[in-house]
């Protein structure tokens, strides 16, 4: 504590990010990174982008690349919005349009930035906590509050809601935003991007970390009605005017626009995810139905905490979360074919003794 730190920083409990080891032959599961590369196209796009240009700043309102949004799910680039990383798209809406009267719903097992958000903010949260069967209950969100926000599928459960809940959410509050955080949505759920055309408080949160395997590059973008787009355009000229480069623009307007590498590496992580999903099953782990680029898995006979202390030990990292419900469980990232069968071979080893 510091005498010269202003009052809000004493109450805040800062956001944790997964580890980024420097450890050597390490097969790192912890952070839903893509384990392909970027598109091809993204990266000439990028190479070809480091010339004398750099000296000049990047265009402010991002304007091609939320052209290339729009193109891409059918809307005009005045519903879109982007920013460094989903996350600094979920800071500038949290600040812009879900601090209100009432309580922010969200659900108890989910991002846990969105409380970080809270406490910075000065928003009231409400935490609805999940079904028994870690499912999110669109009934238990038909109360008053101020906002609502759901990732969509869930993290860490990897569970998605059809757009039928999203639309009950939207028309039981008419008059509060829903925002929909969809940072998984391309590994198996279903985007509610098109209803954005017939509910003007619903807005939609993308990222290119994930699917597109930019998470170095830091793209996040939000789709909605222009109502709401400017809030967040505000929030963000009161902040920085240029939160993406130049380098940033360009390789996400390419990486958008090479639907079939999209396609490939979605498919190829899908398929593996169903294999390591068939594979812990068969050494007695309980995996839920998973939606997302991961899987959240615990075992019975075996405390989470342990065993992925000892991956650890043999170079492997799962993310394990030290939180009331879910501190049984792992959530483990789909890698490669063979960082999946090592992490099923080291597993297999464990459970084993």
């Amino acid at each position: 504590m510091s005498r010269f730190w202003s009052p809000v920083v004493h109450n805040l409990t800062p956001y944790v990010p997964g580890e980024q080891p420097r450890m050597t032959n390490l097969i790192k599961l912890n952070t839903n990174e893509s384990p392909y590369g970027p598109s091809p196209k993204a990266l000439a796009a990028i190479r070809a982008a480091t010339d004398d240009t750099l000296r000049l700043y990047p265009d402010p309102s991002a304007l091609a690349l939320r052209q290339a949004i729009g193109r891409a799910h059918d809307v005009p680039a005045g519903h879109v919005f982007v920013g460094n990383g989903s996350d600094e798209v979920l800071a500038h809406t949290f600040q812009a349009l879900l601090k209100h009267d009432g309580p922010l719903l969200f659900p108890d097992i989910s991002y846990s930035f969105y409380p970080v958000y809270c406490g910075l903010y000065g928003i009231t949260a409400q935490m609805v906590p999940l079904d028994a069967d870690m499912r999110v209950n669109v009934a238990d969100y038909l109360r008053p509050c101020g906002g609502v926000i759901v990732p969509n599928p869930n993290a860490p459960t990897g569970m998605a809601l059809s757009l039928t809940h999203i639309e009950t959410l939207l028309t039981h509050h008419r008059d509060q935003v829903v925002v929909v955080d969809e940072a998984y949505v391309d590994f198996g759920g279903e985007t509610a991007i098109p209803l954005t055309a017939r509910h003007d408080n619903l807005l939609v949160v993308r990222t290119l970390s994930k699917s597109s395997a930019l998470a170095g590059l830091r793209v996040g973008y939000a789709v909605g009605h222009p109502d709401l787009i400017e809030a967040l355009t505000r929030v963000k000229d009161s902040f920085n005017s240029y939160p993406l480069d130049r380098l940033a623009q360009v390789g996400a307007i390419a990486a958008i626009e090479d639907r079939e590498w999209l396609a490939n590496i979605r498919e190829r992580i899908i398929r593996s995810r169903d294999r390591l999903t068939h594979s812990l099953g068969e050494m007695g782990f309980e995996v839920l139905p998973s939606c997302a680029n991961f899987v959240f898995a615990h075992h019975p006979g075996h405390d989470a905490l342990t065993l992925a202390r000892t991956l650890r030990e043999r170079a492997i990292i799962v993310r394990h979360f030290r939180t009331p419900r879910i501190a049984q469980w792992l959530r483990i990232t789909i890698g490669t074919e063979a960082e999946c069968q090592a992490l099923c071979d080291a597993l297999a080893d464990i459970t084993a003794t």
